[in-house]
């Protein structure tokens, strides 16, 4: 079994690579080749944050033999303040045939990569191909990770972030000028309006509970990333931009189970589920529309599946061993 830390899978799983497998994965699963219940959550009253467990199993393909994969993740919301990721877990890969395990990870480093790699694959398919100014409202472990993922789909000349705390918004853009191709005008933004307004695509990543924006900020023909609010309780966008985007999801089932400001959006009866427009992976499979108007909003509401870890656990599994690093274990 081979034992991957977190800074072994940031060196072996790319965001260019990384995309493609998302790429891959959100089709076979579209097309029910690949499989995963909805995530289990554990939130025990007064503990410090809660447990989810996520399943999920692909058979053979032509290139990769059948797994396993089972991530088992913490969220702690106050991590950060303790110099830590709110995420903390393993992402464990186990042979499809015979149910041997074959690798950990460290799900920090995975969550990251897979979830900013999801998301330049929706940007790369509904943002319009002129867009030219980014938008990021947060600058923790997942702003950081899209910034230096969508910067490989879009030639943006601005790109913008805000943070309630400048200094990290202005630590966030020097991490991705290492990375992001050509020369960008970067930017702390003084407040999440002037981050927004005039933004083509825009990204969410906090942990917030109400709305981090407005919807009268968006301008027309925008693309949004929500990413950060993945609990029923937790609100990153106005029930207005739910109701006036075209709305798509990385998955129904979790949509309607877990988003927040798509469950609140339906409770005021703004809009029903007929108003989702497609997953994502139907969309990359060409069984559902994407982006019909230049000027119409598109929405990618990401909650992270489990599928979406097995890929990127399996990438990074074949990286290590073709580079030879992580540690191996006889269990």
């Amino acid at each position: 079994m081979l034992i991957l830390s977190h800074d072994q899978v940031l060196a072996v799983l790319r965001p260019d690579a990384c995309a493609q497998a998302m790429r891959e994965i959100l089709i076979a699963h579209a097309r029910g080749q690949a499989h995963m219940p909805l995530r289990m959550v554990s939130a025990p009253p007064g503990a410090a944050g809660m447990l989810a467990m996520m399943p999920a199993w692909q058979g053979e393909t032509g290139e990769h033999p059948s797994c396993f994969s089972l991530k088992a993740l913490c969220l702690i919301p106050d991590n950060p303040a303790r110099g830590l990721d709110t995420h903390q877990g393993l992402v464990t890969l186990f042979d499809g045939r015979t149910g041997v395990p074959l690798a950990a990870l460290e799900a920090s480093a995975v969550t990251a990569v897979r979830t900013a790699a999801v998301s330049a694959v929706a940007t790369a398919a509904l943002a319009r191909e002129d867009a030219r100014v980014l938008a990021v409202l947060g600058a923790g472990v997942q702003a950081r990770a899209h910034l230096r993922a969508l910067a490989r789909v879009r030639r943006f000349a601005r790109v913008r972030v805000y943070a309630p705390t400048r200094e990290h918004a202005r630590a966030a853009l020097a991490e991705m000028d290492r990375e992001a191709r050509g020369s960008v005008a970067a930017e702390a933004a003084p407040s999440a309006r002037h981050a927004v307004e005039g933004a083509d695509v825009i990204v969410t990543a906090t942990s917030s509970s109400t709305p981090v924006l407005e919807h009268a900020w968006i301008a027309p023909g925008a693309h949004i990333n929500a990413v950060g609010a993945s609990t029923p309780g937790a609100r990153e966008l106005p029930v207005e931009t739910l109701a006036a985007a075209a709305l798509f999801a990385d998955s129904r089932e979790s949509l309607r189970q877990e988003a927040g400001d798509f469950r609140a959006a339906l409770e005021r009866g703004l809009i029903d589920e007929q108003h989702v427009r497609g997953e994502l992976g139907q969309v990359l499979a060409g069984t559902a529309p994407g982006r019909r108007e230049a000027g119409e909003i598109t929405l990618f509401r990401s909650l992270g599946l489990a599928v979406e870890d097995l890929a990127a656990a399996r990438l990074a599994l074949g990286e290590a061993a073709r580079r030879g690093i992580g540690t191996e274990v006889k269990l």
